[in-house]
């Protein structure tokens, strides 16, 4: 196996070589398994036209559609579709977006760790656990573990916590090669999918909600693991000179000496590679801090952030940028999928990229230069009044940057649209959107540039206390089918829950999308009309896909809730999902599938035994907001689990200030994914563990123990 590092740059000889190594790779295309025109069957499948029968991709192909050309299963017979096979998981994140190649399904769970599975018998043929949380140190503070995987030439490509990329052999789960791509003491992790594109693999990071983080992304050589090229989201020191003429350009827009706080612009997940125009966009993240008042004194429009970016496929170099929120202040951010397409607009076919980001508007843009088409709101917005069409800019709603005080305002940090992938069907025209419609208050009285600090070791620091909650409103989530080209609804459905999954349709005239209540639905792609429901048992968030193996269509999905859900505990409390628990498995349904599933066992949540404990008020304050900017991002708000993590208000270990020392201090969890707090204080952790037995008592005596949904108060990150 072969070990690559980013601290080492390739020399020119080493870029020759990777030349040639394209070079041979070309020839050994030529005489490989061929599609069209010698081009291998696995590369083919990733084109944006190709036949559907695997999905080599996250979002199947280059372009991210989500979307199936398939069409054995449609809304005439979906009726007849069942279980064909259930593989339970174990202890561990499960919401993520698999693959299949070939008959063989590539599934990344918990912190990375790889299967392959038997389409035809669900029969795992081999698992790779890379060591991820024991690997990761600091890195394990955010993060859920993996969201999905990429396949190129033979092998299986994922990306750890702690910032490895590591090639397996999709025979034997074997490594081929690995790539270190972050820094040892970086306060970054990798929890988004790797893509591939034209013998590469790209990946970014996360990181801007809580550290100095300065964003990139890398590209590397797909099949050897050489490092190829980089490029920033954000400029740097202008005294250490700039990387490219696109970061000296950028520095323009900022403002003081940003580049101590790192800036931010993170590429912690989409990222789609335009075939068509040799070109690779990134969506890019928020600032770091958030507030813009501290990230950059107010002032300039903060470039990279929040931005589409399109950078040439071979060199890595700028070529142009659309930027959706200028001078970002609240966590929006354009790192929700960017889907591709070409579409009739006033007459003239445009290649377009679509994008359904946080700030609740949604965009079309021409992947050919950058220039905004169309943009309007898909949920309630209020933080804006419109997006000017000849600027490209929105026009902000006046206070909106809590410049005179509280701000309350749509969408919110969470955003109008997740992770959570929608769907765009050629067939039917439409985007399928998994919709979120919450609210959001912002203050940052008593914050100053002068008073600011990030949290030491990762802990959230967005430079502003938030509340977000529902606004009074009874429907915070939607599933919603919009028109790109009219810019308007079809229809739209409401959902249970804000917080649902990622959409596939396919062209069979169907949508699936699964909630956390456990449903797995089908619905007519054109009317939205519910043609099929399976009870899943389990939460069902992550995407699913389609595929075709011996002539047969297969709907695949792994159910069980993960990933920032369980900030949001307190929305989901009425589903009863337990860390513990809570079913996590790989579900696959074909035409005729027969399978059942066991029954569950209903969950209530019960306080741990406490005998010793007394009420200690400003012990107790203290530790919530340590557990805030640390431990609810898993945990959940106010200590009310949503099954991302184990709810700590039933938890034994608090009772035990030894046990409690020895978890959160010492680590001795570490390889369940449960970090180490060392820096902590005695008083600091006893205030910690004071809190979550205040919250433990709370469950016991009954007493109302709701929450809006998640508050961060005021705070200078220290």
């Amino acid at each position: 196996m072969k070990t690559r590092s980013l601290a080492t740059r390739p020399s020119r000889t080493r870029l020759a070589l990777g030349i040639a190594t394209a070079v041979a790779l070309a020839g050994t295309f030529a005489t490989g398994a061929t599609g069209q025109q010698g081009t291998p069957e696995w590369l083919a499948e990733l084109s944006d036209d190709s036949a559907g029968g695997d999905w080599p991709a996250f979002g199947r192909t280059y372009g991210e559609q989500h979307h199936s050309p398939l069409d054995q299963i449609n809304t005439d017979n979906v009726d007849e579709l069942g279980l064909v096979w259930a593989l339970d998981l174990p202890v561990g994140n499960p919401a993520t977006g698999p693959i299949e190649v070939n008959g063989t399904i590539y599934t990344a769970t918990g912190y990375s760790v790889i299967r392959a599975i038997d389409v035809e018998t669900g029969e795992v043929k081999w698992t790779h656990d890379p060591k991820a949380p024991q690997a990761s140190g600091m890195k394990l503070r955010q993060g859920w573990g993996s969201r999905g995987i990429a396949y190129w030439n033979g092998k299986v490509i994922t990306a750890t916590q702690d910032g490895r990329l590591i090639a397996l052999d999709e025979e034997t789960g074997a490594p081929v090669w690995t790539a270190k791509t972050l820094e040892d003491d970086a306060l970054r992790f990798i929890s988004g999918a790797p893509r591939v594109f034209d013998g590469k693999v790209i990946i970014g990071h996360g990181g801007a909600d809580s550290g100095p983080i300065r964003g990139y992304v890398t590209a590397w050589d797909a099949d050897t693991g050489e490092y190829l090229w980089k490029f920033h989201t954000v400029p740097g020191n202008p005294a250490d000179g700039f990387e490219s003429e696109a970061m000296e350009m950028a520095a323009k827009t900022w403002s003081g000496e940003w580049w101590k706080l790192g800036g931010g612009g993170a590429v912690w997940n989409s990222i789609t590679y335009d075939e068509a125009n040799d070109q690779i966009l990134l969506g890019t993240g928020n600032g770091a801090p958030w507030n813009h008042k501290i990230r950059s004194q107010g002032e300039g429009d903060n470039l990279f952030l929040c931005s589409i970016v399109a950078l040439d496929a071979k060199t890595g170099e700028y070529k142009w940028h659309y930027q959706i929120n200028p001078g970002e202040s609240w966590d929006f951010n354009a790192s929700m999928d960017m889907e591709l397409a070409d579409l009739v607009i006033d007459g003239e076919e445009r290649q377009v990229v679509m994008t359904a980001p946080k700030n609740g508007f949604f965009y079309v843009i021409d992947r050919t230069d950058g220039k905004l088409i169309s943009a309007e709101p898909f949920v309630e917005v209020t933080w804006a009044e419109r997006i000017d069409l000849e600027t490209g800019r929105p026009v902000e709603a006046e206070g909106v940057r809590y410049e005179g005080g509280p701000v309350t305002f749509r969408p919110t940090p969470l955003g109008a649209h997740s992770w959570m992938p929608m769907a765009f069907s050629p067939d039917t025209g439409l985007v399928y959107i998994p919709a979120i419609d919450l609210e959001v208050t912002f203050d940052d009285a008593g914050i100053t540039p002068e008073n600011f600090e990030f949290t030491e070791g990762m802990g959230l620091s967005p430079g502003v206390g938030y509340a977000i909650g529902d606004g009074g409103k009874d429907v915070t989530g939607w599933l919603i089918a919009w028109d790109p080209v009219k810019q308007e609804p079809r229809w739209r459905l409401p959902m249970p829950v804000h917080l649902t999954g990622g959409v596939l349709s396919t062209s069979g005239n169907l949508v699936f999308h699964g909630q956390p209540d456990g449903s797995f639905t089908a619905y007519d792609a054109g009317t939205g009309k519910k043609a099929w429901q399976y009870d899943a048992k389990a939460p069902v968030v992550a995407p699913p896909i389609s595929y075709s193996h011996k002539g047969k269509q297969y709907v695949t999905v792994i159910a069980g809730i993960g990933t920032s859900a369980g900030l949001f505990g307190p929305m989901f409390k009425q589903y009863g999902i337990d860390y513990r628990m809570q079913k996590r498995r790989v579900l696959t349904f074909a035409l005729g599938g027969d399978k059942t599933l066991p029954e569950n066992e209903p969950y209530t949540p019960v306080a741990f035994p406490d005998a010793d404990y007394m009420p200690n008020p400003e012990l107790a304050e203290l530790g919530e907001g340590i557990f805030n900017m640390r431990c609810a991002v898993c945990h959940g708000t106010g200590a009310i689990a949503g099954g991302t993590a184990p709810d700590l208000r039933t938890s034994m270990i608090a009772a035990n200030e030894q046990a409690f020392r020895a978890v959160v201090r010492d680590g001795i969890l570490v390889p369940n994914g449960m970090p180490a707090y060392g820096e902590l204080t005695d008083r600091e952790l006893a205030g910690l563990r004071q809190y979550v037995r205040a919250r433990a008592e709370m469950l016991r005596s009954g007493r109302n123990d709701s929450e809006s949904a998640s508050t961060v108060k005021p705070n200078m990150g220290k």
